[in-house]
């Protein structure tokens, strides 16, 4: 795998050569649109919302709406000036507790690699120093054109860097209409922590699967299979919202059955276990 960029950490005056790699993968699945007649694909026009007339791409400019239909017109020279210098560094500005973050801050990882000429031991020194310290670097990185704000963590063996969104892309809850407070009945607030103690487990990221995927993926393969014809589906049902009134009801109901299944799926493991 190649580095997607290649740069230092920078820490006081610690510089750590290394590469980015990516930390994560996933497909979407691209759709085309198509003539339905002949299932020709249909390209896309770029076309003015004033006469509904298609404009080459050499009249086309970039603006910015600071009020409703009225821009400023932006040409590269502008990008250009504002430009923020890439020194090809992941300068760390400071070390913070990993706890003392909202985790809604961290928005996509990277794996970082020492470069193979003299960042090994550097990279150990500050892959351990965190993990002893439970601390995180905050750094500023420049990715192309543009800066984000990223952690620098500890990732087994590994150190990621973490972008990051700034404080000003988070959008407080205080705009949204939420409860204060309930009247919540000691009972059934200790169905609810048995119910959440039942349904505990070790943390096995491999057992979550993309369910929407899936099945689309299958879909299509099920009408690719059929030439393109319809197919018989079940579409599941979407659960009632609980009513307050039988809000205990449902916590009873919910601890029986989540009983249950933890029987059965024990049951099955041991019966894996015998034929093994």
């Amino acid at each position: 795998m190649r580095a997607i960029w290649t740069g230092s950490i920078t820490f006081g005056l610690i510089n750590i050569p290394i590469g980015l790699f990516p930390a994560t993968q996933r497909e979407e699945l691209k759709f085309r649109l198509l003539r339905a007649s002949d299932l020709s694909p249909v390209n896309y026009k770029r076309v003015a919302e004033a006469d509904g007339k298609e404009v080459p791409w050499d009249q086309i400019v970039k603006g910015y709406e600071f009020e409703k239909g009225k821009f400023v017109v932006l040409k590269d020279d502008d990008f250009k000036r504002v430009d923020v210098e890439a020194t090809q560094n992941v300068e760390i500005i400071d070390f913070v507790s990993l706890s003392e973050i909202n985790p809604m801050f961290f928005h996509k990882p990277f794996y970082m690699e020492p470069a193979k000429k003299g960042g090994n031991k550097a990279y150990v020194l500050l892959r351990e120093a965190l993990r002893e310290e439970g601390k995180v670097g905050i750094a500023k990185v420049v990715i192309k054109t543009r800066q984000y704000l990223a952690a620098v963590k500890r990732a087994g063996k590994a150190l990621s860097l973490e972008l990051m969104h700034f404080a000003d892309e988070l959008i407080e809850p205080e705009s949204l209409q939420l409860p204060d407070k309930a009247e919540v009945g000691k009972g059934e607030m200790n169905m609810a922590k048995a119910l959440i103690e039942q349904m505990t487990d070790k943390w096995e990221p491999e057992k979550y699967k993309d369910d929407y995927k899936s099945a689309l993926m299958k879909l299509i393969e099920d009408k690719a299979e059929h030439g393109g014809k319809e197919t018989k589906s079940t579409k599941a049902k979407a659960p009632r919202a609980t009513n307050v009134i039988d809000l205990a009801e449902v916590l009873r109901k919910s601890l029986q059955e989540t009983k249950g299944r933890k029987t059965k799926a024990v049951r099955a493991t041991k019966g894996l276990r015998k034929a093994a």
